[in-house]
């Protein structure tokens, strides 16, 4: 039902169709049965949990946890709602979101728009998913103290969520990716770790982080996460930069540009940060996978997890089925008996040249 509505869905206003995509996907989901078992080779063993594929959805789909086990059923690893802020929050001012289609890409500046961290929680609890579904927290676009945002949102939604995923990299929020400085990241997350621990759980933690980076800047983010003793990096949020190829005529509205044109540089940064992060945390790759190819250059820079949201706008839910067939091919091609052993071997590759 999805895949013939994708088409239809595109005739309407972007966030129209979002808000509408949901909402099919909330009704059609008690008539799923489930994906067949993933292929064995997809399994990937991370920060203590078992993903039957790679292969995830994205924060920005499901803001509010509204389906995550129908999203499961389709045949993700994993899925990840949010962002959710501790306070409901509006968002900006609509049109928001553009889709940039001679592109493949879309434009957003939501802001965050969610119903908060206590209608979050009260539906998940009601209604738990099979299967991994993290959790993106952010701080509220009025908060007068926002680590204390990320430190309620975490203590309310941590012993709910399979993980949870700290943004501090979005666009849409001024001031927002201050958060990403070396001394006010280690705040963030020294609260974040100490909380955990005096709430004696073990929910992983991951930092989402900007593709819009500098060396210095990815040098104190590399060592500030390795002090914290976080689990894992999700590379990368949205950019703000506008690469010169861009043909749609939405391509110089403001926010954060995501799909095709993020592939690149967001792959570039994932493998720039498994350079100096080695083996010590998980990578998640986001930015840009639309294809097996793509999720494999991804897991080849370093990233032993995938994300995607973009793509399937444009694609429809037969993209996973796509993917991960593709995905099957290309470790068969290499040699590879399971996603794991490709983990990062464009990286080993590169520093056994370098010697």
């Amino acid at each position: 039902m999805l895949d013939a509505a994708t088409g239809l869905l595109r005739l309407l206003p972007a966030e129209t169709a979002h808000r509408l995509t949901v909402r099919l996907v909330r009704a059609a989901s008690p008539l799923l049965s489930g994906p067949a078992a993933d292929d064995p080779r997809l399994a990937v063993q991370a920060f203590g949990l078992d993903f039957p594929n790679p292969i995830g959805l994205a924060a920005g789909f499901d803001k509010d946890a509204e389906v995550p086990a129908a999203m499961l059923k389709w045949g993700f690893g994993f899925v990840e709602c949010g962002t959710i802020t501790p306070r409901p929050q509006a968002g900006n001012p609509k049109p928001r979101l553009f889709r940039l289609p001679e592109d493949e890409a879309v434009i957003n500046r939501m802001g965050f728009n969610n119903r908060g961290m206590d209608a979050a929680a009260a539906r998940l609890r009601k209604k738990q998913a099979h299967g991994i579904v993290g959790l993106n927290i952010g701080a509220n676009k009025d908060s007068v103290d926002r680590i204390s945002d990320y430190a309620k949102g975490f203590e309310v939604l941590a012993p709910l969520a399979s993980y949870i995923a700290v943004n501090v990299s979005s666009p849409n929020t001024p001031g927002l990716r201050g958060l990403q400085n070396r001394d006010e990241l280690a705040r963030l997350l020294g609260e974040l770790t100490m909380l955990r621990r005096r709430l004696g759980l073990h929910t992983p933690l991951l930092l989402k982080i900007a593709p819009d980076l500098d060396a210095t800047a990815m040098d104190d983010i590399a060592a500030v996460v390795l002090a914290a003793g976080i689990d894992g990096l999700i590379v990368s949020n949205t950019t703000i930069a506008r690469p010169a190829t861009l043909k749609s005529r939405a391509a110089k509205e403001q926010g954060g540009l995501s799909g095709k044109p993020l592939m690149a540089p967001s792959t570039q940064v994932l493998k720039d940060m498994r350079a100096r992060l080695g083996t010590r945390l998980t990578l998640v790759g986001a930015g840009g996978v639309a294809s097996g190819a793509d999720a494999y250059e991804k897991i080849r820079a370093g990233a032993s997890l995938v994300q995607l949201y973009t793509a399937l706008a444009y694609r429809g839910p037969a993209l996973l089925r796509d993917i991960k067939r593709e995905l099957c091919a290309l470790l068969a091609r290499d040699g590879y008996s399971r996603v794991q052993d490709a983990v990062a071997a464009a990286v080993r590759a590169e520093t056994a040249a370098r010697h």
